[in-house]
């Protein structure tokens, strides 16, 4: 069977059962679990440290009222940060390379922070698709392209995860394809591709991290906005 650089992205089953939900559930077992005891252990501690860290980070663009969306908001960012590393591991699959369930995160998330708006300050948030002082003529034009603007955020939100993760394991691929094929005959430039390759790695680590940071990150500024 021929298989193609996109197969990787398919959803793997067994005995024609999809396992993402398997995949998805996966980076949930990596978290702390209750105990009666507050440190366990020297993981926990760094796991904690990095709970509080990522908290804070996402809670500094947000008041008082956004406080009530930190555990979605952290949640949320630990799930797409462990999910994303792991699925740079060798032989594993990736769920937010998956269009579907990105925007399956986003859409929700974006509807609450807008409907939020619309119950607490609706005159504001209505405000925002037509700046003060808008000339007359252009009212019709602006409303128009701000409502799309607004609407298209949820969409935004998981094509700009997808394609980053999905761009990164193409390349990936490639160049590893590239360093296995030419070691047989040319053994000096498939070192060069080994090391472009680690490289490459190492780069993918950063983007998976950054990609996760900017999805929770653009929903807090969202939520922000509304309240």
């Amino acid at each position: 069977m021929n298989l193609s650089f996109f197969d990787q992205f398919s959803s793997p089953s067994l005995l024609g059962i999809p396992l993402i939900l398997v995949a998805t559930l996966l980076p949930a077992l990596l978290l702390p679990s209750p105990n009666n005891r507050w440190i366990t252990g020297r993981l926990s501690v760094l796991q904690l440290w990095l709970i509080n860290l990522i908290t804070k980070q996402l809670m500094i663009p947000l008041n008082k009222k956004g406080h009530k969306w930190a555990l979605i908001l952290t949640s949320l960012m630990l799930f797409l940060l462990i999910t994303n590393l792991l699925g740079l591991l060798p032989y594993t699959f990736t769920p937010t390379t998956q269009l579907s369930m990105n925007l399956a995160l986003a859409f929700p998330l974006w509807l609450a922070t807008l409907l939020i708006g619309l119950r607490n300050q609706p005159s504001v948030s209505l405000g925002h698709l037509l700046p003060e002082g808008t000339p007359t003529p252009l009212i019709p034009a602006l409303i128009l392209i701000e409502t799309t603007s607004l609407l298209i955020r949820p969409l935004a939100l998981g094509v700009r995860l997808t394609a980053n993760l999905t761009a990164g394991h193409l390349l990936i691929q490639l160049i590893s394809t590239a360093t296995t094929v030419l070691f047989s005959t040319m053994p000096a430039i498939s070192f060069l591709t080994l090391i472009i390759l680690f490289l490459l790695t190492i780069l993918e680590l950063a983007v998976a991290m950054i990609q996760a940071y900017v999805f929770v990150l653009l929903l807090s500024l969202y939520l922000q906005e509304n309240i």
